[in-house]
């Protein structure tokens, strides 16, 4: 079995010792170690004798790899170990215990199907993928959401990096999009000595919850055409002027397919409203924009071309309580830690029924109590990030509005960040500049101690790789 490589900073348990002693969270009792294991053990063996952790399925894969749905028992509260707990949720594509070792966190569910994430598939690792807590079915029964914030999580993924430390013992990197890559930061910045390096994918940074000129001024900018910006702004007052027809039609969409209003949003004409508001955000995060402006409707286009153009985009189901409730954790998140970015609404005057409803809370039940919000929390780990983070490579998307306020970095400690020219929320590594994706690729080979050897990214496995495609379009939110 190949040794791990010597750190640069702390090891990963002297690291995170000296953050245990910060706060009462994270005083959480590690994991007890796995009993011991014969190096040719298989690993069946070695996932078994991890106290806590379990084997929900195993299901055949492409050849060379074993494919794992696994159960982990985690505190509800890790301020709390000997009290209540829940199992997260997890996968294990197991390539080779001589292989490195992606940690790929979603930040929602996660998804039960075999698939690689793209830096698995540069450095020919295994990967482990997580569910994000209180995501179901990674709940507490009961639930508190108080439970639910950035240092729970965090402290997940670290007992869950000490339990299969001793398995997998090459390097580790972390890795996520959007909501997983802003996931995987925060791991880093509360056990920053966990992995040997991150790599984060369109993760947004709103540090300041109540100034958003950056996104008002990425909406005032965007692209290349200012015809594409002012069309998708008088379609939305047009979508407005005509919310009664839109209105109908949503009610009748609704009925046909089963679709209520009652927990999130309320009302089939305030789902109407943010549906509109949302338009042009879902524009620039998902569409191709060079071809989708040209099918941006005319005002005097009829109502079922507007209709059918903002279902394409932003989807009438996704307002409803059918498409919001998955994603109540996240609103829960972005209502209390997170933050929410704004909109321009100026050119929307006399049109808007619902003053603030572009917001995370607007999404939560009336019954849900939601803590204040913890305006610390996102400048913290932006200073972090910005002054002590070290091997980290974040990657955003020229024209995603997810990157109006990204992370900053100085160039320091092997940490860097590129944008993706033309791309959207989908951005990767593939899609960055020819020099800057050598950059990138070389980082993560370096950090993940395979740079000595050949390049296996042009080895695709199709089983894998075109399910982790599929994948990360979920993750990102590309519906």
């Amino acid at each position: 079995m190949t040794a791990r490589k010597p750190h640069t900073e702390p090891s990963r348990r002297s690291a995170a010792g000296a953050l245990l002693t910060a706060t009462a969270l994270l005083l959480t009792a590690a994991p007890a170690a796995a009993d011991p294991a014969p190096a040719a053990g298989d690993i069946t063996d070695r996932i078994e004798a991890v106290p806590g952790l379990r084997i929900i399925d195993e299901t055949d894969t492409a050849p060379g790899f074993r494919y794992f749905v696994l159960g982990y028992e985690q505190p509800a509260d890790h301020a709390a170990p000997g009290g209540d707990s829940f199992e997260q949720r997890l996968t294990l594509l197991h390539r080779g215990l001589d292989r490195p070792t992606v940690l790929h966190t979603s930040g929602y569910g996660v998804g039960l199907g075999a698939f690689r994430s793209e830096p698995t598939r540069i450095v020919d690792g295994n990967q482990i993928s997580t569910e994000q807590r209180f995501f179901e079915p990674s709940r507490p029964d009961p639930a508190d959401w108080d439970d639910l914030d950035i240092r729970q999580a965090a402290a997940d993924h670290h007992r869950l990096v000490e339990a299969l430390d001793d398995v997998y013992e090459r390097e580790w990197i972390s890795t996520g999009a959007s909501k997983g890559g802003m996931t995987s930061v925060y791991h880093r910045r509360f056990y920053p000595g966990d992995v040997d390096g991150t790599v984060a994918y369109v993760a947004p940074n709103d540090v300041l919850d109540h100034e958003d000129h950056a996104y008002r001024r990425f909406f005032r900018t965007v692209g290349d055409d200012p015809r594409c910006r002012r069309g998708l702004e008088d379609l939305q007052r047009a979508a407005l002027e005509r919310r009664d027809e839109l209105v109908d039609h949503y009610r009748g969409r609704a009925e046909e397919n089963g679709w209520t209003f009652h927990r999130s949003l309320g009302s089939a004409d305030k789902a109407l409203e943010m549906l509109v508001l949302d338009t042009p955000w879902a524009f620039w995060q998902y569409q191709p924009h060079t071809e989708a402006c040209a099918d941006v409707p005319a005002p005097e286009a009829s109502t079922g071309d507007i209709a059918a153009f903002l279902d394409e985009v932003a989807g009438f189901a996704f307002y409803t309580d059918q498409g919001t409730e998955p994603y109540i954790p996240y609103y829960f998140q972005a209502a209390t830690q997170l933050g929410t970015p704004s909109v321009p609404t100026r050119h929307l005057d006399g049109l808007l029924r619902y003053p603030g409803l572009f917001q995370a809370g607007s999404y939560l039940p009336e019954d849900m109590d939601v803590p204040r919000f913890d305006r610390w929390a996102m400048p913290d780990i932006d200073h972090w990030v910005t002054h002590r983070s070290e091997r980290m490579l974040f990657v955003d998307g020229e024209y995603d509005p997810w990157g109006a306020e990204p992370f900053r970095v100085l160039g320091k400690r092997d940490t860097m960040r590129f944008v993706a020219p033309g791309a959207n929320h989908g951005a990767d590594i593939a899609a960055l500049s020819g020099e800057d994706r050598s950059a990138a690729t070389a980082a993560l080979r370096r950090w993940s101690g395979v740079g000595d050897e050949p390049a296996t990214m042009a080895d695709r496995v199709p089983e894998l790789d075109d399910a982790g495609e599929r994948r990360e379009r979920v993750e990102r939110g590309f519906r």
